[in-house]
C-alpha cells in the first residue's frame, strides 16, 4: 500500500473529525446552551451516544492510517500526527468521561442550574478536542506535502 494514499486517508478522516468537533463547538453546543436546563438536557442526551461512536471511530481510523503510513513511510511526522489525533481518547476518558457519565445520569425532571454548569463546562473541555484535530490534520499534511529526498 502507498503510504501517500495512507496519509490521504489519515488526512480525510482528520478532517473529518476537526470539521465535526469544531462545528459542535461553535455551533451546536452554543445553540444547546440557548434551550432552558430541560431541553438542553433532552437534547444533548439524544445526541450524546451518536457523537461517541461517530467521532470515536474517525478518530480510531485516522491514527490506524496514519500509523500504517509511518510504518511503510519511517517518517515521523506521521506517528506525531497519530498521537495527536489518538489524543482525543485519553482525554476524552479521563477528562470529559466523568462530566458525560453526570450529564447522562441526570433525570430531565429534575434538571436546574447543575445541568446547564456541566454542559457549559462540558463544551469548553469539548473544544480541546477540536484542537487535537486541527493540529493531527496539520500535521498529516505538513507529512504529505514533505519534500522526496
Amino acid at each position: 500500500m502507498n503510504p501517500r494514499l495512507l496519509g490521504s486517508l489519515a488526512i480525510s478522516f482528520a478532517a473529518f473529525f476537526a470539521g465535526a468537533a469544531i462545528y459542535i463547538t461553535v455551533a451546536e453546543h452554543p445553540a444547546r446552551l440557548l434551550l432552558d436546563s430541560r431541553n438542553l438536557l433532552l437534547e444533548w442526551q439524544a445526541t450524546y451516544p451518536v457523537g461517541v461512536k461517530l467521532q470515536g471511530s474517525v478518530v480510531i481510523l485516522a491514527g490506524l492510517a496514519a500509523l500504517w503510513a509511518w510504518w511503510l513511510s519511517r517518517d515521523w511526522r506521521w506517528i506525531l500526527g497519530a498521537m495527536l489525533i489518538l489524543a482525543n481518547w485519553p482525554f476524552t476518558l479521563m477528562v470529559l468521561q466523568p462530566i458525560n457519565s453526570e450529564l447522562m445520569a441526570l433525570a430531565p425532571e429534575q434538571t436546574g442550574a447543575r445541568a446547564h454548569a456541566l454542559a457549559v463546562r462540558w463544551g469548553n473541555l469539548h473544544a480541546v478536542r477540536g484542537g487535537f484535530g486541527v493540529l493531527s490534520l496539520a500535521t498529516f499534511l505538513w507529512a504529505l506535502n514533505r519534500r522526496q529526498s
